[in-house]
């Protein structure tokens, strides 16, 4: 499998995406001499450091330009890392490095963030798989391997510090390695519901197709979620006996599943979660805990129906805008959730994102703009990781 170093922007290609104002400082620095320097790379907030594909890329073109850059990580990854904490140190040219900051920079921020939000969600809910379901929110294909990687990143740290179940799997071939897997993971969408007419009939398609791919079948196309999980269950009652048999919750925030509302909504977290709604909520938090959509009653709603018909085993998957935010909702519930879908742990906030870079060394004498002093803390680092 080829990395993402191998196809993304080559040497031949940095010229015409970098920073005009970088490639122009080369010439200067070309025509009057160059300088050895070092750059420190930082962000405006606290982050996980998922710096691995960005460093990868750096020595791949950088071996390709024929130039050597020393890269000092300051810290492993998936490490916690403070506002304005130099990540990275980049020691080489002048001349090379400045034509290479712009696209070095758009491979790290990112994934630092979206990494710290993945982590927080699997840290909020330790015994809930999550699938990372970014791709189609991603603009393009180099930003869904970066996020997937992200995600990968944050799940792993809450899987070693909490013992938490973590990012499972995505939806994509491409990048299911970065999870340990062989493929990607997924079911049915919308759109194979309403080709086979009916809920059932459209997980009758799918199990035919793929016998051997666990069944998880969407349940909120007709607005009917308990009546078409229950017939389903029915349908396949070995499936359901056996733990093989999921039902995902897609419900949009138009409406209510079926059979609740606002006052049974409440009803329902009463009998499961009392807690939850006995404290101090904010509106955002009450959308997600009793409104409308896939909260955390019609959650506890469709585990208390299907336990009631007999079906304990079967597993409850929810998607619908399951950001950070919402995970600590589900939280205060004790939602029973078995799998998570989301692509929400992708960057809410785009200006939180954006790494930064400034030399603070010019050929060995320390130099950094005003303001940034800082940055010259962490200079000294024993290990280095030449690229």
């Amino acid at each position: 499998m080829d990395r993402p170093a191998d196809r993304w922007p080559s040497a031949i290609d940095v010229p015409r995406w970098t920073d005009k104002y970088f490639s122009r400082t080369a010439e200067v620095v070309r025509r009057f001499g160059d300088s050895q320097v070092t750059y420190a790379v930082f962000m405006r907030r606290p982050v996980l450091f998922a710096a691995r594909l960005a460093t990868d890329w750096l020595r791949a073109v950088c071996a390709e330009r024929g130039t050597e850059v020393v890269i000092e990580a300051l810290y492993k990854e998936a490490d916690w890392v403070g506002a304005g904490e130099p990540m990275l140190h980049l020691t080489g040219s002048l001349i090379d490095l400045s034509e290479l900051e712009t696209l070095f920079l758009q491979k790290l921020g990112a994934c630092c963030v979206a990494a710290y939000n993945a982590y927080h969600m699997c840290m909020d809910l330790p015994r809930v798989a999550f699938l990372a379901m970014d791709a189609r929110h991603c603009a393009g294909t180099e930003m869904a391997e970066l996020m997937a990687y992200a995600a990968a990143v944050g799940g792993e740290r809450a899987q070693i510090k909490a013992d938490a179940k973590g990012f499972i799997g995505n939806a994509t071939d491409a990048t299911a390695h970065y999870f340990g897997q062989a493929e990607g993971k997924g079911t049915m969408p919308h759109s194979l519901i309403g080709y086979a007419g009916s809920t059932v009939r459209a997980a009758e398609m799918f199990h035919e197709t793929h016998p051997d791919v666990e069944l998880v079948v969407l349940v909120d196309y007709f607005g009917q979620e308990i009546t078409d999980a229950l017939e389903v269950c029915r349908r396949f009652p070995d499936l359901a006996a056996e733990g093989r048999l999921g039902v995902r919750l897609d419900t949009h925030g138009g409406r209510f599943i079926e059979g609740l509302d606002t006052q049974t909504s409440y009803e329902v977290l009463e009998r499961n979660a009392s807690d939850a709604i006995r404290g101090y909520r904010s509106e955002p938090e009450l959308r997600n805990l009793i409104g409308t959509g896939v909260s955390a009653a019609a959650i506890w709603h469709m585990r208390e129906e299907l336990d009631l018909a007999g079906y304990p085993k079967v597993r409850i998957v929810a998607s619908s805008g399951f950001s950070p935010a919402k995970c600590r909702v589900m939280a205060y519930a004790n939602t029973p959730i078995d799998v998570i879908g989301t692509g929400s742990f992708l960057p809410d906030n785009w200006n939180e994102t954006y790494a930064t870079a400034d030399i603070i060394a010019y050929d060995g004498l320390p130099r950094v703009k005003v303001g940034r002093e800082f940055l010259l803390k962490k200079r000294e680092v024993p290990a280095r990781d030449r690229g």
